[in-house]
């Protein structure tokens, strides 16, 4: 599932000073309401229908991300902890001297503590860059962070992935561990993955390295049951699109008519999930004047969660100028943390 989450403002905003150990640049510059409005009635008109997984991402689809996390089907957040708690100190010894943390789509950055805390077991104090869409979420995780580790400096950049890529360029920094978590990168398609990898290593310079998560190919009915739980959670969190569009666009979705909608691709290698309407239908959206048609049983593509084997992800390394050093498996085998060194 997709992970960028948040608001963005009207414009480019100068760095603001939160504290002495804590600046922000702020570099969103659509405005939200717009930017939703112009890609559902992209989406909608398109053929297939779809809509893109960021919008998941406000205040109570992320609440509904959260308890995702904490299903007894969802295993990859559990499978990720497992391997982190267990191996953090492995993880960060690979890179002598100095070490500068830089974290793409950071989030609320609870699992980053533990790569944190392993680098404040090896030096004195830690510069922490984190990157992510959500201006709020890394305001609210870095005042967190910075309450629990004194020894951090943080200097955040709220922006999309290839915004911040493109600032962090301009600045040198010390030998450098990037941090993509949360098997983000199951999100893009194939050549989007490259796209990012290749983004992200025009950044880190030969000798720095990226701990990469990714889930990987398993049986069937494991990855099904992870995006199909019994609860209904994962369905609410689908649907709850639609809702949005409701609220923000004055759209009438009957949510009831909808129904979520997630299988794995053995051929492609991904989970894809949809919203399908079970009837047919119309609906009107107000703030865009126009109205949708629905057949009975026609999909609307929301996201596709790409799944990996070592052989898939050291060769992704290769075609974007890293090499895979080092693989770390959960008990159950079930999910990978990779380091890829830069090359």
């Amino acid at each position: 599932m997709a992970q960028a989450k948040g608001k963005a403002v009207l414009e480019t905003q100068p760095v603001e000073i939160v504290e002495e150990k804590f600046l922000i640049h702020n570099l969103v510059k659509r405005e939200p309401r717009a930017g939703l409005a112009e890609d559902v009635r992209r989406g909608l008109s398109s053929q297939p229908k779809r809509f893109l997984p960021k919008y998941f991402y406000d205040q109570l689809g992320s609440q509904l991300f959260e308890a995702i996390c904490l299903l007894p089907e969802y295993y990859l957040t559990r499978a990720e902890n497992e391997i982190l708690e267990l191996y953090a100190d492995e993880i960060v010894s690979v890179l002598d001297g100095n070490t500068t943390l830089l974290e793409m789509g950071s989030g609320s950055a609870s699992k980053t503590r533990l790569i944190i805390e392993a680098l404040l077991r090896k030096q004195n104090e830690l510069r922490f860059i984190p990157v992510d869409i959500s201006a709020s979420a890394i305001d609210s995780s870095s005042r967190i962070l910075l309450q629990s580790y004194p020894q951090l400096r943080i200097e955040a950049y709220a922006a999309d992935y290839f915004a911040g890529l493109a600032e962090l360029g301009k600045k040198p920094r010390a030998r450098t561990l990037a941090l993509f978590l949360g098997s983000n990168v199951s999100n893009f398609d194939p050549d989007e993955a490259l796209k990012f990898l290749r983004a992200l290593r025009q950044v880190l310079r030969e000798g720095d390295a990226l701990l990469l998560g990714a889930d990987l190919k398993k049986d069937k009915r494991v990855l099904e049951a992870a995006y199909n739980d019994a609860l209904g959670v994962t369905a609410a969190f689908n649907l709850n699109v639609l809702a949005r569009i409701n609220r923000e666009l004055g759209g009438n979705f009957d949510l009831r008519a909808f129904q979520h909608r997630a299988f794995y691709n053995e051929e492609a290698g991904r989970v894809e999930i949809y919203i399908e309407s079970m009837r047919e239908q119309t609906v009107a959206i107000s703030q865009l004047e126009m109205e949708v048609q629905f057949r009975e049983g026609e999909l609307i593509h929301t996201e596709n969660s790409y799944k990996y084997d070592l052989s898939d992800i050291a060769k992704l390394a290769g075609e974007t100028d890293f090499t895979r050093a080092h693989t770390w498996l959960d008990h159950q085998q079930q999910f990978s943390s990779n380091l890829l060194l830069a090359v």
